[in-house]
C-alpha cells in the first residue's frame, strides 16, 4: 500500500475511535445535578453528571469538598456528610 493510502486509514481510524468514545461518555451522563457543601464554615457548590443521579451527587459533592476541606481525612469527612442542597438540572 502507499504510504499516503496507509496515513488516510489511520485518520478515518482515528476519527471512528474519538467519535465511539464521545458517545461511549457522553451517552452516560444521563442526569446533571448541583451540589453545595457546607464544611467547617466553608461553602462551594458544583455541577456533575452521571448515569444515575446518585452517581452524579457522589461525583458533585466530591469535587465541591476538594475545594473547601484540607488534606485527606478532612476531604473524606466532607464527603460523608449530607449536601447542604441538590438541584437535579435539565
Amino acid at each position: 500500500m502507499k504510504k499516503s493510502t496507509l496515513v488516510l486509514l489511520g485518520v478515518v481510524g482515528f476519527a471512528i475511535f474519538l467519535g465511539v468514545m464521545t458517545y461511549s461518555m457522553m451517552g452516560n451522563r444521563k442526569v446533571r445535578v448541583e451540589v453545595c457543601v457546607n464544611f467547617n464554615g466553608r461553602n462551594n457548590c458544583r455541577t456533575a453528571s452521571g448515569a444515575t443521579q446518585d452517581e452524579a451527587v457522589r461525583t458533585a459533592t466530591d469535587n465541591a469538598c476538594a475545594l473547601v476541606a484540607s488534606g485527606m481525612t478532612e476531604t473524606m469527612t466532607c464527603g460523608h456528610q449530607p449536601p447542604a442542597s441538590i438541584k437535579v438540572l435539565d
